[in-house]
């Protein structure tokens, strides 16, 4: 796998900022590549939003804890972020962000509202103390891409071809109409242009993998509510695992929970979010 210097991901949430009169405001462009379903991915908005809190935070380069409130659908197209550092601290500092964009009237309209707590990720104590373990998995080339599934995973494949998705072959039923109804989906991730991982990409990684309401017989796009990434480390160079499951389903939303584990089997992110189920015909 080769390395890049600029990949397609470090371009989807690049941003400059919006001019001297303009503090802590930044602009960018969110590209039709990265749709899926309704809208642009969830987990590439919050890590746009997570780029602008990062360049307002030198000191404190990675989210440890981030929160984001999905308000309204984005879509391709220019974009602002407008931040604000609520409290600058020794190890830890805290901040919000407001994504927006215009509508078809030429309103602005807040497309995600970000909370988030900062930190260096790589100057943390490395004492690891947890009872959790990595999902076991085939190998990557033992496992299931989009090309071998006799359906579609979505309709919009443009998404599906920024990164390597490998499933894991035991919660893939619902690919041939018999979903195991447990409730999780587990595989192997990487981005397809051979960028190694860091903690924003993270943030994509954790709203990657198709809806678990796959596996409960619900296909389709789910949209999210509400998504919260804890970081752990900096995540090593290689192949991620990632296992999402859930275990409750009310009142047309469910949770789904993700850890993510790099290639020296640590577990570098964990995630819950709130999402929709998705809508039947």
């Amino acid at each position: 796998m080769t390395t890049v210097t600029s990949s397609e991901f470090d371009r989807a949430i690049a941003l400059g900022p919006d001019g001297p009169d303009a503090p802590g405001r930044y602009t960018g462009e969110l590209g039709a590549g990265w749709q899926i379903g309704g809208g642009i991915n969830g987990g590439l908005l919050l890590a746009v939003a997570a780029n602008a809190l990062r360049q307002e935070l030198p000191g404190h380069p990675d989210p440890v804890s981030i929160s984001g409130y999905y308000l309204s659908t984005s879509r391709p197209g220019p974009l602002t972020v407008q931040t604000e550092v609520i409290r600058r601290g020794r190890g830890l500092s805290n901040a919000t962000a407001s994504l927006g964009q215009l509508d078809e009237d030429g309103r602005p309209v807040e497309r995600l509202r970000v909370v988030a707590g900062y930190t260096d990720l790589a100057a943390l104590d490395g004492e690891v103390r947890t009872s959790a373990v990595p999902p076991q998995l085939p190998p990557p080339e033992q496992c299931v891409g989009r090309e071998h599934m006799p359906m579609p995973i979505t309709p919009d494949l443009a998404l599906l071809e920024r990164f390597e998705l490998r499933l894991d072959p035991a919660t893939v039923g619902w690919a041939v109409g018999q979903p195991s109804m447990n409730g999780r989906l587990q595989g192997w991730f990487r981005l397809a242009d051979g960028r190694e991982p860091d903690p924003l990409s993270l943030l994509l990684v954790a709203d990657a993998l198709p809806p678990v309401t796959y596996d409960l017989g619900f296909p389709g796009w789910a949209p999210t509510v509400e998504l919260t990434v804890h970081l752990r480390a900096v995540p090593a160079k290689g192949w991620l695992r990632v296992s999402h499951g859930t275990r409750n389903l009310a009142g047309g939303y469910f949770e789904e929970d993700c850890e993510i584990w790099d290639d020296a089997g640590r577990l570098v992110a964990q995630s819950r979010q709130l999402a929709r189920v998705p809508r039947q015909a």
